[in-house]
C-alpha cells in the first residue's frame, strides 16, 4: 500500500470519495456526455455537417488515448492532485474556446483541448490517483467515486439540454467552463493529498523507467476492457434506435432509457456491498455476460423486454467501469498502477471513438441483428477474462 493510505482516517476517506466523485461527475457531464446535446446546435450555428462535430469528438477521444500512458506514469510518480487540477484547466479552456468559435477549425481545437482534459481527468486518472494513495486497498474508494459519478449522464444531459434551450449552446459551454474553475478545480486541490515529496528525482525517473511488460494478462485485459467499452459506446449512441427496431414503443423506449443510469449505480452498490469479498476478476467475468442475456430476452420478447434489457446491460456496464480500475490492481498490484491503466485504457478509448460510427453502419445493414454482434463481443470479452491467470498473492509491493 502506498505510504499515505495507511494513516488516512475514515472521515478523510469519505470526504475524498465525495469530493473526487463530485469532480468526476462534472468532468464526465461536461465532456463525454456533452456532445449529444451540443453537436446539432454547433453544426447549425457554424453551417457545417453534424458528422464534422462527431469527427471532432472522435479526435478528442483519440487525444485522450494518446496521453493516457504518460498521464498514468505521472500520477505514479507525483500523485493525482496536480494532474486532475490541470485537467480542470484544460476542460475550462476547451469549453471556453468552443463558446467563442465561429469557424470549424477553432471548434475542432476546442474539442481536442477537451480531449486532453479527458485524458488527464476521467476515470483512469482518478483510479490511478486512488491507487497511488491507498495501494491495493483502493477498491472501495474506486467503487465509491463511480457510485457518485454514475449519475453524470442523469445530471449532465438535462442540464445541458436545459442550457441549450434557454441560454444557447455557447453560454452553456461557458457555464460548464465556470463550473470547472469554481467547483472542479477547488475540489481536486482540496480533497486530494499532496504526494510530490514521495516522487523520485528526475535522474531517478530516467534511470528507472516503468517496468510494465505487455504479457499475456495485459493483452487479455486490454482486449476485454476495450470490447466491453465498445459495446457500451455503441449502445450509448444507438440505444433508442435499437429498442425501436426491436419492437419497443415510444413509451417503452423512454422508460427503458431512464433506467440506464440507475441500473449502473445500483450494480455498483451491489458490487460494493454484497460482492465486496469476491475477487474483482470474478465479478468482471460475470458482468460481461449480462448484456448477452438481456439482448437475448429483447430479441425473443420484443419491446416488452426493453426495460429488462437496459437493466441488464446497464448493470453489467456499471460493474465493468469499476472492474476497469480494480482488476488490474488486484492482478498486478499497486506498482506502476497508473501507467498500467494508461496502457490498458488506450485501446478502450480508441474503440469508444469509432464504435458509434461502426455500429451505425452495422445497424443500417442488419437492424436488430446488431445485438448478435454486441453479444458476441461481450462473450469474447468474458472468455478473455476467464483466460486471465489469477495471482497467487498480490500486495502493494509487487
Amino acid at each position: 500500500m502506498a505510504e499515505t493510505g495507511a494513516g488516512a482516517s475514515g472521515r478523510q476517506k469519505i470526504g475524498l470519495i465525495i469530493g473526487l466523485g463530485t469532480a468526476q461527475t462534472l468532468a464526465w457531464a461536461s465532456s463525454y456526455y456533452l456532445v449529444a446535446f451540443v453537436a446539432g446546435p454547433q453544426a447549425r450555428d457554424l453551417g457545417i455537417e453534424i458528422n464534422t462535430i462527431f469527427a471532432a469528438f472522435t479526435g478528442a477521444l483519440l487525444v485522450a488515448a494518446l496521453v493516457g500512458p504518460r498521464v498514468g506514469r505521472t500520477i505514479d510518480l507525483i500523485g493525482g492532485r496536480e494532474v486532475l487540477a490541470v485537467s480542470n484547466l484544460l476542460f475550462a479552456g476547451g469549453l471556453a474556446l468552443m463558446a467563442v468559435a465561429h469557424t470549424a477549425p477553432l471548434l475542432w481545437a476546442g474539442w481536442l483541448l477537451i480531449g486532453a482534459g479527458m485524458g488527464l481527468g476521467l476515470y483512469d486518472a482518478a483510479f490511478a490517483t486512488l491507487g497511488r494513495i491507498y495501494g491495493t486497498a483502493a477498491r472501495p474508494s474506486i467503487t465509491g467515486i463511480t457510485l457518485i459519478a454514475g449519475f453524470a449522464s442523469t445530471v449532465g444531459w438535462p442540464l445541458t439540454a436545459w442550457g441549450v434551450d434557454t441560454i444557447g449552446w455557447r453560454d452553456t459551454c461557458l457555464a460548464w467552463a465556470a463550473a470547472h474553475m469554481l467547483l472542479g478545480l477547488p475540489l481536486n486541490l482540496v480533497v486530494l493529498p499532496r504526494l510530490r515529496s514521495a516522487a523520485p528525482s528526475a535522474t531517478e525517473q530516467a534511470a528507472s523507467p516503468p517496468q510494465v511488460v505487455m504479457d499475456r494478462n495485459m493483452w487479455l485485459l486490454g482486449f476485454a476492457f476495450a470490447a466491453g467499452w465498445v459495446v457500451a459506446a455503441a449502445l450509448a449512441a444507438h440505444l433508442p434506435r435499437l429498442l425501436e427496431i426491436s419492437g419497443a414503443t415510444t413509451a417503452q423506449i423512454l422508460i427503458a432509457s431512464v433506467l440506464l443510469g440507475p441500473a449502473q449505480v445500483a450494480a455498483r452498490a451491489i458490487e460494493a456491498t454484497l460482492m465486496s469479498r469476491v475477487h474483482p476478476l470474478m465479478t468482471a467475468r460475470a458482468c460481461m455476460l449480462t448484456h448477452p442475456v438481456g439482448a437475448g430476452a429483447l430479441m425473443l420478447g420484443g419491446g416488452v423486454m426493453a426495460a429488462p434489457f437496459v437493466l441488464l446491460h446497464g448493470g453489467g456496464h456499471g460493474i465493468l467501469t469499476v472492474a476497469r480500475g480494480t482488476v488490474p490492481l488486484a492482478v498486478f498490484g499497486a506498482k506502476d498502477y497508473g501507467y498500467r491503466l494508461g496502457l490498458l485504457g488506450a485501446p478502450t478509448r480508441i474503440g469508444q471513438a469509432f464504435a458509434p460510427l461502426v455500429f451505425s453502419l452495422i445497424i443500417d445493414r442488419i437492424g436488430s441483428g446488431a445485438l448478435f454482434v454486441t453479444s458476441a463481443i461481450c462473450i469474447a470479452a468474458s472468455v478473455a477474462l476467464f483466460a486471465v491467470r489469477m495471482p497467487e498473492q498480490v500486495d502493494g509491493k509487487t
